[in-house]
């Protein structure tokens, strides 16, 4: 079995070989190719998860290449984890929406479309390549925003799933919580990508007792810190939203937060420079520490179980993922794409039937989905106008004064990045 990564030069990179060196009876790799730009980063990254796979005695081999076509050609599958234009992009989209006085964040509100809008065209011409050399690979999106960029391959007709850790790490804290293990939790997660509500907690699979009502009475207090919403409004949800929802339910607090701290661009920044020297040590031949404060926690676990199902090797029936919604939200299109538990095979991803929404969550998956539709558009056709028609329909922008200064600073940002700009 061949996979391909290509962002393999990234430092999250050893996160996912020591996933596949721990689980290979779950996903038997014979060879991984790790295809990426920067050489100087692809070789210390290279050189790592070579050691890592000998250390822990896998016999599969680690080719690194910065010629796509050559590094995708006989690939099973192919993860996606770029950051067009890098860090220093990401630092961008976290500071200039601060002067308009919204979220400066890489993939909620106006850095979120930035982000967009400088990716889909370069993934789209990525999986279009694979497709050409390989027209049975399945691709799997780890690439942010996950829901904006699956939706783009899915519409342009390729074998896509998108994958995001935060399901997969909420499972991980509320089975450490119930003292049970991780496979025996089952949520009830629901929403779009980074804008999801854990609706029920369930031991023993879909169709088992709802454990959530114990989890929030017992560990609340633990949950709430977790993400950093007050005790009470967990309490009077009955749920527990994803952390993103923090950048929605107390806005105004984050942009005065942000405003008076460096950027998580910058702190990521600071680690990767670490990570990387760390990388070169010809004696390190396991992850770091330091590289599960660089985020992308259980990420290389999520991967591997997604990979096996989708090739039909095993894995877990049911997994969250970002599929087409088909019917799943009755108020969405069929074509918007959802992050839900699904069921997955070698014929791709089958959402299950989730609870019915209360209008809260409803209304807000309803509104930003208008938004991705609008995303999505100004990425595949570009233009001023449409830049401002996204951002003036994003909940966390919505004043046509907020949405003009932002228009301009996005394309001033990113013009390098912007064909039509």
């Amino acid at each position: 079995m061949k996979l391909a990564v290509v962002g393999g030069g990234s430092t999250y990179t050893p996160e996912l070989i020591d996933g596949f060196a721990r689980l290979r009876d779950t996903l038997p790799v014979s060879e991984l190719v790790l295809i990426d730009p920067a050489a100087d980063r692809l070789e210390l990254v290279g050189g790592l998860a070579r050691r890592i796979f000998a250390k822990q005695d896998h016999p599969g081999t680690i080719v690194t290449t910065s010629d796509l076509d050559a590094g995708v050609e006989g690939a099973d599958a192919v993860l996606l984890q770029l950051r067009v234009g890098g860090q220093a992009a990401r630092q961008q989209d976290e500071t200039w929406p601060l002067e308009c006085g919204c979220v400066g964040q890489e993939t909620t509100g106006a850095g979120g479309l930035a982000k967009a809008l400088r990716t889909v065209p370069v993934v789209l011409d990525i999986a279009e390549r694979v497709r050409r050399t390989n027209p049975d690979a399945w691709i799997i999106d780890f690439t942010n925003p996950v829901g904006i960029v699956t939706r783009a391959l899915l519409q342009a007709g390729h074998k896509a799933v998108g994958l995001c850790n935060v399901a997969i790490g909420l499972q991980r804290k509320f089975a450490a919580l119930l003292q049970v293990t991780p496979g025996e939790v089952h949520l009830d997660h629901v929403g779009l990508n980074h804008l999801t509500w854990e609706l029920g907690v369930r031991l023993g699979g879909p169709d088992g007792d709802n454990v959530l009502p114990k989890l929030l009475a017992e560990h609340g207090d633990a949950i709430a810190d977790d993400l950093r919403l007050p005790r009470q409004v967990l309490d009077r949800l009955g749920v527990v939203p994803s952390y993103y929802l923090r950048y929605f339910y107390a806005h105004d607090e984050v942009v005065r937060e942000l405003g008076t701290k460096p950027s998580r661009a910058a702190e990521v920044a600071g680690m990767e420079r670490e990570l990387l020297a760390m990388y070169g040590d010809p004696a390190l031949d396991e992850k770091p520490e330091l590289l599960a404060k660089r985020g992308g926690a259980f990420y290389s676990e999520a991967a591997v179980d997604l990979a096996a199902s989708l090739l039909g090797n095993g894995g877990s029936p049911v997994q969250v993922v970002n599929t087409y919604n088909n019917g799943t939200l009755p108020f969405l299109a069929d074509d918007a794409v959802i992050e839900v538990p699904a069921r997955v095979g070698h014929g791709g991803a089958v959402p299950l039937a989730v609870p019915e929404l209360d209008p809260l969550y409803a209304g807000l998956i309803a509104h930003v989905t208008a938004y991705e539709d609008l995303a999505l558009e100004a990425a595949l056709r570009g233009g001023r106008d449409r830049v401002f028609r996204a951002l003036l329909a994003h909940p966390l922008v919505g004043q046509y004064d907020h949405a003009d200064g932002l228009t301009d600073r996005l394309i001033a940002h990113n013009r390098e990045h912007l064909s039509w700009a």
